[in-house]
């Protein structure tokens, strides 16, 4: 074994030391929809583990009056609320909204202004930029920009997505298999993310998210099978793996783009730009193990040969973890 396919080991154990939960870098989501005479309805939805929420809150002009009570309405992973505000004449066009305590956080906000005449405003807030001010007329490139973003992030940070691929790298001998694999994945995963987001396909998230964790440890197995020499179909056939599980994860990025929304009147524009972030980091990620592969098996260093089975141990270790935990959230 090249000292190289230890790459992925090395990247997924540190994003697991710092964080035993997949998916924690998700975006919180403000939606500000108008219902005239400057009324808006205030969404607001931020990640949750359990009880711990994160303790950031929406900062909007001072000229907007809250009405009436704000309503709570708490989930496993998510904590949603919704009030009502009077922004009177003055309304949100040319003032700024802001995330107090982002700064503090590791996440995105995604912020969606609705008006009453229609024109919808689509914004990304980072820690490191936490406001902005709301125009009449937003950039269609700015929003497909950002929900490409989006997209990039969530495959790049959802450890158990990029534990697949990466998988499937380990598996796949050759550039052409491996090219025909990764194409496979790719349909399957889009086709259900379509699915799944326009309301074609209704699958319920947290079975979805225990299966994926699942997906990874067949696959992890399939490669012990294979260093043994013990190949069977699915090391002679491996796109038909990755076309199968590749639906299974398109629902699992269908349920986090519903996290943050998609605005109604641009419906498939930003699916289209959120599956292709996807792609984006995906093969990006592809890369850079690919790359660093490379780059380390010139080196002439001999290791045993049980050193082989260690990727593929780590990883259905860390995905059978992931099962245990995602069954039980669901039992409990």
């Amino acid at each position: 074994m090249r000292l190289g396919l230890l790459a992925p080991v090395v990247l997924l154990g540190v994003g697991f030391a710092s964080n035993t939960h997949a998916h924690e870098s998700r975006p919180a989501y403000l939606e500000l929809t108008g219902r005239g005479a400057g009324a808006f309805e205030v969404q607001w939805r931020r990640p949750a583990r359990g009880d711990q929420v994160l303790s950031m809150q929406p900062a909007l002009p001072s000229h907007c009056a809250p009405v009436g009570r704000r309503a709570q309405n708490g989930q496993p992973d998510v904590l949603v609320e919704r009030w009502a505000i009077d922004c009177g004449a003055l309304g949100l066009v040319g003032h700024a909204i802001r995330i107090d305590g982002l700064e503090a956080t590791l996440t995105d906000v995604l912020v969606r202004v609705a008006l009453a005449d229609g024109v919808t405003y689509t914004q990304i807030l980072r820690p490191n930029d936490t406001s902005f001010v709301v125009k009449g007329q937003p950039s269609g490139w700015q929003m497909g920009a950002d929900y490409s973003r989006l997209g990039v992030e969530h495959i790049v940070g959802g450890i158990d997505h990029l534990l697949f691929v990466l998988a499937l790298v380990i598996l796949v001998r050759g550039r052409r298999r491996l090219v025909a694999t990764i194409t496979a994945f790719t349909m399957a995963h889009s086709v259900t993310l379509a699915g799944a987001t326009l309301g074609w396909v209704r699958v319920p998230q947290q079975p979805v998210e225990a299966a994926i964790a699942l997906s990874i440890v067949l696959v992890a197995g399939e490669i012990v099978h294979g260093r043994r020499g013990r190949a069977d179909i699915t090391q002679s056939w491996p796109w038909l793996v990755a076309l199968a599980f590749g639906l299974l994860h398109g629902f699992g990025f269908a349920g986090a783009l519903s996290e943050v929304g998609l605005p109604e009147n641009h419906v498939p524009y930003a699916l289209l730009f959120f599956n292709g972030g996807v792609e984006v980091g995906q093969l990006l990620v592809i890369a850079v193990v690919l790359g660093l592969n490379g780059a380390l098996g010139r080196g002439r260093i001999s290791l045993p040969r049980w050193a082989g089975l260690v990727p593929p141990y780590v990883m259905g270790s860390l995905a059978m973890a992931w099962v245990i935990q995602r069954i039980a959230a669901f039992w409990s």
